[in-house]
């Protein structure tokens, strides 16, 4: 017989215009009278009189078959329990999970439970892009209540909770469901009816607690400031900071580089406008990303955008205020810094340009076949050249230029490979990247193009001397790593990949593109 027990009335102040939460409690202990039946009880009355609608669910009491029986769970028919309790998880907005912890994780029934209702297509599908899997229950919170015989300092210590882990992060958080938050009670086994009680005390107030909302204050500031770091793409700012660092160096200041204001100064200008720029492709490319199947870490946005982590109202107010600093951190630069205003506002202002041109109209470079070549020049002689002037160097100076030749070369072919996986989405949208112009074997020729030849300048300057040294012993790793990434390209010219991810052809050109920044600046400063 199926247990559900549901309560629709309202308890308390609620707007008239506010939906009441929808709450499913679910009991996985394999029997009702116990400890964990008592915290559910206690839990389910707390939130009874915060007023949402509840429905519970005991385990214990339905008819299925814990075990997958097929090579598929999804070929397996669901009994009519499971349907029911499928229907439920649907409806609801939280999820309260009630279960003791044996042999540090779930009971089998509760397992047996997730193993048959948690399928293919109703929580989760398989796609292209991110880890290849996409949560379909998008939109729930979770509330864990664990008992356990061990202490759950030595659990959490110890153990590093493997049970909670496997709950919140590998079932819930797999399937979409966030936050998932935990509360445990132990040790049982030495607790006495005074603790107990206290123990069914709490979980009332986590029940009650529901009046205040599922998301705390706290927890939604998580999500916020995490949304904001995945949005600002963090992972692609090392390489401006180096090559900045680098022009810093090769100008050669008395009064030193890392310890000097104006390097700092200069490179938060830069950061800042980074920041922009990145969020304005997020804005302009939003289209393109809606389409596109095969996002990465790489390629393809952060998609805070597209999965709804951020509104389009949230990244336009981040580009004012991320444009603002810049302005403001520009006039504070023109105040410390040495060299003449004109020379810093004309090489700042360039750059701006074609940072902010490469997805903003009216330039909208990578809209017309130029953002390859955009992004190769601010990412070298552009930032390198900032840390150059800003530190006193003169902007006609050939060291800076010598400098950035390598390294622009060596950054084609990474940017020029990001867009192979953009390709469908792009030419959808209209982008014109090389690798919709070129398609994607003609985007593999270019970058095997510029791989070979970044080598043969790096190698040249080396043995010829020039920018001060800079490039001495980057032979020994700009060959064998550029032989490398050149025989991966030619591979794939020759096997003609359907369309689809790159990521290990990425990561070896984005790792290639490291030797024309490090080894220059290790060069520099040493």
């Amino acid at each position: 017989m199926t247990t559900f027990r549901k309560n629709d009335s309202l308890a308390g102040d609620v707007e008239s215009t506010r939906q009441p939460m929808k709450v499913l409690v679910i009991l996985g202990h394999p029997r009702i009278d116990s400890l964990c039946g008592a915290l559910a009880d206690a839990f389910c009355e707390g939130a009874r009189a915060a007023g949402v609608q509840l429905r519970r669910l005991d385990l214990s009491t339905l008819d299925f078959d814990p075990s997958v029986q097929t090579p598929s769970p999804n070929q397996q028919p669901l009994e009519e329990d499971l349907r029911m309790a499928r229907e439920s998880i649907l409806w609801a907005d939280h999820l309260v999970f009630v279960y003791p912890t044996w042999w540090g994780t779930v009971p089998a029934l509760l397992k047996g439970f997730l193993d048959r209702i948690m399928t293919p297509e109703f929580a989760f599908r398989t796609c292209e892009g991110g880890i290849g899997y996409q949560g379909l229950l998008n939109g729930r919170s979770a509330q864990l209540i664990t008992t356990m015989d061990t202490p759950p300092l030595i659990y959490r210590l110890l153990y590093r909770e493997p049970g909670r882990n496997a709950m919140a992060r590998a079932t819930l958080g797999f399937c979409g469901i966030h936050p998932v938050r935990a509360l445990a009670f132990g040790s049982v086994k030495d607790a006495t009816a005074r603790q107990r009680q206290a123990w069914l005390a709490r979980a009332n107030r986590q029940g009650r607690r529901l009046e205040q909302g599922r998301i705390t204050p706290v927890e939604r500031l998580k999500h916020k400031a995490g949304a904001w770091l995945r949005g600002l793409r963090l992972q692609f700012y090392p390489m401006t900071w180096i090559a900045y660092a680098t022009g810093g160096l090769a100008a050669s200041p008395s009064s030193g580089v890392f310890g000097n204001p104006v390097f700092w100064i200069g490179y938060l200008c830069l950061f800042l406008l980074e920041v922009a720029t990145v969020l304005i492709n997020e804005v302009v490319d939003l289209r393109t990303d809606r389409h596109n199947r095969f996002f990465s870490t790489f390629t393809g946005g952060s998609r805070v955008l597209v999965e709804g982590l951020l509104s389009l109202r949230e990244v336009k107010a981040g580009i004012v205020a991320a444009l603002l600093g810049f302005l403001a951190s520009s006039v504070w630069l023109l105040s410390v810094a040495s060299s003449a205003p004109a020379t810093v506002i004309a090489v700042l202002g360039m750059l701006a340009i074609l940072a902010i041109g490469y997805t903003a109209p009216p330039l909208m470079l990578s809209y017309r076949s130029l953002g390859e070549l955009d992004v190769a020049v601010t990412h070298s002689i552009g930032v390198l050249l900032c840390g150059y002037v800003f530190l006193g160097g003169i902007w006609n100076d050939p060291l800076p230029w010598l400098l950035s030749l390598p390294l622009l070369l060596a950054i084609l072919p990474s940017i020029t490979l990001s867009g192979i996986p953009d390709l469908e989405a792009d030419a959808m949208a209209a982008k014109r990247t090389l690798a919709v112009r070129l398609g994607r074997t003609g985007a593999l020729w270019v970058a095997l193009v510029f791989t070979l030849l970044s080598a043969v300048v790096a190698v040249a300057w080396q043995s010829m001397g020039l920018a001060a040294g800079a490039f001495g012993g980057i032979a020994l790793a700009v060959i064998p790593h550029g032989a490398l990434l050149s025989w991966l390209l030619y591979r794939h010219i020759r096997l003609d990949h359907p369309p689809g991810r790159i990521d290990g052809l990425m990561a070896a050109s984005l790792g290639y593109v490291l030797w024309f920044g490090l080894v220059p600046l290790f060069q520099l400063a040493g």
